[in-house]
């Protein structure tokens, strides 16, 4: 927390100025100072909050969380780390990853759109957890007609292949032909859940991408790969999302 004494090279590393190790090496240059003090021992010691720290006569403005909107591409995975392929904070700058973000949820790897990640436990929890209900809307592109039957069948729940009844979910039709648009809303993040949903009515997803999640629609000036992190008041319609009571 940034109201208790932290180590002022784990918070320089925290803030991106480098590893352990070269922050180490930075401070035996004297470039560090805490209150106008040069420091030069990476376990001194400083309250974040209270405490001026600079370096190069720069100061240092701590913050403890990070909350960024992502307009994930497809064939990323929504992960911190893989082995073998590219996860979605392998796109961020080093400013915004040495803050150790998380995705809040996943998205498919060959799905596409609004991604959040932070590395606010608690407020991911909140958003994830079942019992809020917050909802996340896609717009797909379906292989076959889609109909009003459909959009019925999703208001009622449908039941997944492995008997699973969904929550009920809000579909609009936005064209219907040999290739149908739509706009789904489900209130729950089940595995492949939009996938599997239109499975259950006997149609395929060919195209998926996630337009919004709670309060937050994907800013369209956000090209696939693109972030930016989100405005205070993007970030206290989550958090009154998160502290609702359902």
């Amino acid at each position: 927390m940034a109201d208790k004494r932290q180590r002022i090279d784990k918070i320089l590393a925290h803030m991106g100025f480098g590893t352990r190790k070269e922050i180490k090496k930075l401070m035996k240059t004297g470039v560090v100072k805490v209150n106008g003090e040069s420091v030069n021992n990476p376990g001194h010691h400083v309250y974040p909050d209270r405490d001026v720290i600079e370096v190069n006569g720069q100061p240092v403005v701590y913050r403890e969380y990070i909350y960024l909107m992502m307009n994930k591409p497809p064939g990323v995975l929504s992960a911190t780390e893989d082995r073998l392929e590219e996860v979605v904070v392998d796109l961020l700058e080093p400013e915004h990853a040495s803050f150790d973000p998380f995705p809040v949820g996943r998205l498919d790897k060959d799905t596409e759109g609004l991604l959040l990640l932070t590395n606010d436990g608690k407020l991911s929890h909140h958003l994830l957890s079942p019992k809020k209900h917050v909802p996340k809307t896609y717009y797909a592109v379906i292989q076959g007609k889609v109909t009003e039957a459909d959009a019925e069948a999703f208001q009622q729940g449908v039941t997944l292949d492995d008997g699973y009844h969904t929550l009920p979910g809000e579909l609009k039709i936005l064209t219907s032909g040999p290739r149908s648009e739509v706009e789904l809303t489900i209130f729950e993040g089940k595995f492949h859940q939009v996938k599997r949903m239109f499975q259950a009515v006997g149609k395929k997803v060919v195209y998926l991408k996630r337009i919004s999640m709670g309060p937050i629609r994907l800013d369209p000036e956000l090209e696939l790969g693109e972030y930016r992190e989100l405005t205070d008041e993007e970030v206290a319609l989550l958090k009154g999302t998160a502290n609702t009571e359902t």
